[in-house]
């Protein structure tokens, strides 16, 4: 976290052009755009202006005002962030509902035209960039169909989830080849194993084989994956909701960018940061409960 802020505070201050003369326009005197900059503190010395940066993040965990309207940061982010994260957990949970049933049909049929077909069809959507999904989605379901909204999020009884459900399709489709190809070798190694065919010596029914203990046995590095994943399905969800006209952190973070607006995109950046990690901590307890040994070896260190 400590690297993603110190990356973004220097790189923006790297780019070209002058907050204080965007936000004044193209008419402001170059008095007038002075005097803006010492009220924003952008006079200061560039160590000075880290400093109070790094003394605001630890005291209040915020990255100060936005230099457009003067409101915090963090109630910027706290506004905009129910939506960004109901975006991700919908990929998540749609990317899994895809990519177990492939995985597991490639993996039980190997080498046969359902498994060539599954390996084959999820990498077309690797070559496709997100943006791009997303707008043949809105064009079939959302225009020709007329299943889902086109844009925004709406109000009603359920219109809030439906009016997530296309872009975090549009999110997941992206992470469903990397986990369908690693559950799918992870399945077949499972299926090799001794102990499978103990099982089935017992007349232990297929389907309580695969469901019961392959499967599971096979999660684990699937869901190491998926943890390493999760900066792609934030990223992935800020673009995403450019496509789809939702104002969260992605719209935000646009703007911010496009104004100069410092505070605020250090502040989704921050925020993006923290969230990598509390996924990455709860991947690891997942982890740990999936796999025994993994609390085995913690407890012996």
């Amino acid at each position: 976290m400590f690297g993603v802020v110190v990356a973004v505070f220097f790189l923006l201050r790297m780019v070209p052009g002058d907050p204080a003369a965007m936000i004044l326009g193209d008419r402001a005197t170059s008095e007038s755009i002075a005097r803006l900059r010492a009220e924003l503190g952008l006079d200061l010395p560039l160590w000075q202006q880290f400093t109070g940066f790094l003394t605001q993040v630890v005291t209040r965990f915020d990255t100060g005002d936005s230099l457009l309207t003067g409101v915090s940061t963090r109630e910027l982010v706290f506004e905009r962030a129910p939506v960004s994260l109901g975006i991700v957990l919908l990929a998540v949970l749609l990317a899994v509902l895809i990519a177990v049933p492939l995985a597991l049909v490639a993996a039980l049929r190997k080498d046969s035209w359902a498994d060539h077909l599954v390996r084959i069809l999820p990498t077309v959507g690797v070559g496709m960039p997100l943006f791009w999904i997303g707008l043949l989605l809105i064009i079939v379901f959302a225009v020709e169909l007329g299943w889902f909204p086109v844009g925004g999020v709406g109000s009603g009884p359920f219109e809030p989830l439906r009016s997530l459900v296309l872009p975090s399709l549009a999110v997941a489709l992206g992470l469903v080849p990397p986990l369908v190809r690693s559950l799918r070798a992870q399945l077949l190694d499972v299926l090799q194993s001794d102990f499978v065919t103990t099982l089935r010596a017992a007349r232990i029914s297929e389907r309580r084989i695969v469901l019961g203990h392959v499967l599971r046995g096979a999660a684990l590095p699937a869901l190491n994956l998926l943890s390493v994943n999760v900066s792609y399905l934030i990223g992935g969800t800020l673009v995403v909701e450019k496509v789809f006209g939702i104002n969260g952190l992605g719209t935000l973070l646009f703007q911010s960018i496009g104004n100069r607006d410092f505070p605020v995109v250090q502040g989704v950046a921050l925020y993006c940061a923290v969230l990598v990690v509390l996924v990455t901590l709860l991947v690891g307890v997942l982890s740990a409960a999936l796999d025994p040994r993994l609390r085995l070896a913690g407890g012996a260190r």
